[in-house]
């Protein structure tokens, strides 16, 4: 078991042990497994607040602790201390808002998923509560696909759930072509520019990217070869010219490189005292390349930047379908590239706005149309219906 959850006196919680066992044998990764854990753990603490045992709880304890969710705030491990000042406020430069300590709607929306999810568990089981605490919302009390678009796809037939809170609508943030040189310029390695050039070329994940090996690169077709996050399929990816030519420069001036072996890796010291040594590069690693840069240029970019930049520009690219964007992106659902990248260019919206603006003011200060001479005033009245203006 990758995760567990234990309780104050370090005892394994077992009904959260059976159903993370179920969940792994579901082929779920890894990291589902931690973010699930997390949840149910922050579930059994409520429940310890309460006082409600947990095959005992209601709806009426599932609304509380959403309320709870949404004006409480994160308990931190250790004070901030950079990003103190910086918490809950919005970058100058990139228009993105930093991160702040309070649980956000996507949050509480995951968070009543997997608690529906282990209570449908064990009620398959007939332990537990007989009806799920986490109710469905009353307009969605149908059966699933009753009325189904056989030309759409399915979605999941189990309905929204009561106490999910709104999501606003966010739209992809593209990075302007100044703002990607100068982040581009305040790179320290050929690795890192490497690494850069590969995701905002063609949207890659930031843990498909490093998951990438010696020989999933085709150099004479200029492609990467990818595990996709969802499917876990394989996939081999377009890549820019310039993307290649830093990948060069990295593996001309790092070790010998193992084609079976990851590609990227980083210099770290070991614990046991053999001084420095190369390993593969994580995602800690990655977002310590963004903080260093950030720090140096005032921003807040991520690697998901990257991904939502290449994105737009493949979009908005009349030679490219929209087919074309989605196999490139990986998304399961052409609806989900529609919907999140088909979207007007802001700057452009503007900009024809203050045009019109423009237009009217000009408007306003023409002279108005006069008459031309040899023209009887009784006769344009009749042709126009009014007195000549």
């Amino acid at each position: 078991m990758p995760w567990l959850v234990v309780d104050d006196e370090d005892r394994l919680v077992e009904p959260v042990r059976r159903f993370l066992i179920d969940f792994i044998a579901r082929d779920n990764r890894t990291g589902s497994v931690r973010s699930y854990a997390y949840d149910l753990l922050r579930w059994w603490r409520w429940l310890r607040v309460v006082d409600v045992r947990w095959d005992h709880a209601t709806s009426a304890e599932v609304r509380d602790f959403v309320l709870w969710l949404g004006g409480a705030t994160k308990s931190r491990r250790s004070a901030r201390t950079d990003s103190a000042s910086t918490t809950g406020t919005t970058n100058p430069i990139t228009k993105k808002p930093y991160l702040d300590d309070r649980y956000k709607p996507r949050t509480i929306r995951h968070s009543n998923a997997v608690l529906r999810s282990f209570y449908d568990f064990w009620i398959e089981r007939g332990t537990g509560p007989l009806v799920n605490p986490v109710p469905l919302a009353r307009s969605d009390r149908r059966r699933p696909h009753a009325h189904h678009n056989p030309l759409e796809p399915f979605r999941r037939g189990e309905g929204r759930l009561r106490y999910n809170p709104k999501v606003p609508r966010r739209r992809p943030r593209q990075m302007p072509d100044q703002r990607w040189n100068e982040l581009f310029g305040a790179l320290r390695s050929n690795r890192d520019r490497a690494i850069l050039a590969l995701a905002v070329s063609n949207g890659a994940r930031a843990s498909e990217l490093l998951g990438v090996r010696g020989v999933d690169l085709d150099w004479g077709d200029q492609l990467v070869r990818v595990v996709r996050k969802g499917t876990l399929a394989e996939q081999w990816l377009p890549a820019s010219p310039e993307a290649f030519v830093w990948i060069r420069l990295y593996l001309a001036e790092g070790p010998p490189a193992d084609p079976q072996a990851p590609l990227w890796l980083t210099l770290r010291r070991r614990d046991r005292g053999e001084g420095l040594a190369y390993q593969p590069m994580n995602y800690e690693a990655l977002r310590a390349v963004f903080r260093r840069v950030n720090a140096l240029l005032g921003t807040n970019w991520s690697m998901h930047d990257l991904r939502h930049t290449a994105a737009l520009r493949m979009a908005r690219d009349e030679s490219l379908s929209l087919r074309d964007v989605q196999t490139i992106l990986g998304h399961a659902h052409l609806s989900t590239t529609a919907d999140i990248y088909l979207v007007e260019e802001e700057s452009q919206v503007i900009r024809r706005v203050q045009d019109h603006l423009a237009e009217l003011k000009e408007r306003a200060k023409r002279p108005a149309p006069s008459v031309a001479g040899g023209y009887d005033d009784s006769d344009l009245a009749v042709l126009f219906g009014g007195g000549a203006a």
